[in-house]
């Protein structure tokens, strides 16, 4: 099978408003993920940055998802928003301990959301960004240094080194233009890609090549969370993705109005 060079999909998969629409009357809650990673190439995992999750789940999703699929998994917010990525190493051990890694090969981006108001300084960002495994091996490595907060069945970590030269990628989606061109260089010197995000312009759409890859955030282009993305409007992120021209990562947040799947599936189609 032949990896996708953009893949397209949505950020989170678990929405009420969806069953009966995008999920049919017959699609059980618990085979959503199925259904939706049967219709798209990536899912963003946003619930891992409001609380740890557990290796049992991480374990599922890999099983309920098939061959050639890729999760992104975003980091916690206790990293980004919390401690604003000062003294990162343990939580961040923790973080990879908690069941990440389950994911193997299915493992795609790491995404570091950093908060619009009181985001942490270029000189944290700087620190931070050269902690992040860079290797599946590296992050294993990391993890043995998660916090007590986890024990027993909540950590994991793999019982052989396979896969442990496997390539881990990293993406900074920023909220304010404060600082921009530091956090710029800081990413391009470690080779973290900037998120290109379009947040209906509560924050700005910033487009800069950091990384050998592209993020794509889109979370409603009128009103955040809401609404969809017109043909038009698909179609114009479809030739701003192929002038790009490095393997991309685009997920649809516009969730409320339950159109952010469909946009996924159409822009897949555009791109594929």
């Amino acid at each position: 099978m032949a990896t996708p060079r953009v893949r397209v999909g949505i950020s989170g998969w678990s929405y009420a408003s969806w069953r009966g629409d995008f999920y049919p009357a017959g699609v059980r809650q618990a085979d959503e993920l199925a259904y939706a990673a049967e219709r798209m190439t990536a899912i963003e995992v946003n619930a891992s940055f409001y609380r740890l999750q557990r290796p049992t789940t991480y374990a599922r999703w890999y099983a309920e998802t098939p061959r050639g699929f890729r999760f992104a998994v975003k980091g916690s917010r206790l990293l980004t928003h919390l401690l604003r990525l000062r003294n990162p190493e343990e939580p961040l051990a923790t973080f990879l301990a908690s069941g990440v890694l389950v994911l193997r090969e299915k493992l795609g981006p790491m995404l570091w959301q950093l908060p619009a108001q009181g985001a942490p300084t270029p000189d944290a960002l700087d620190a931070f960004c050269a902690r992040l495994p860079r290797t599946y091996g590296e992050a294993v490595e990391l993890a043995r240094g998660h916090g007590s907060q986890i024990s027993g069945e909540r950590v994991w970590l793999p019982d052989t080194a396979e896969g442990s030269q496997r390539r881990l990628q990293h993406a900074v989606e920023v909220r304010s233009r404060e600082g921009l061109d530091e956090v710029v260089d800081v990413l391009r010197r470690h080779r973290v890609a900037l998120v290109v995000s379009d947040g209906a312009g509560r924050w700005p759409t910033v487009e800069h090549r950091t990384a050998s890859f592209a993020y794509v955030r889109l979370h409603g282009h009128t009103v955040l969370y809401h609404g969809g993305y017109s043909a038009r409007r698909l179609q114009t992120w479809a030739e701003r993705i192929r002038e790009w021209d490095v393997p991309t990562w685009v997920f649809f947040d516009n969730d409320a109005d339950g159109r952010a799947p469909y946009d996924a599936v159409a822009l897949s189609r555009l791109v594929s």
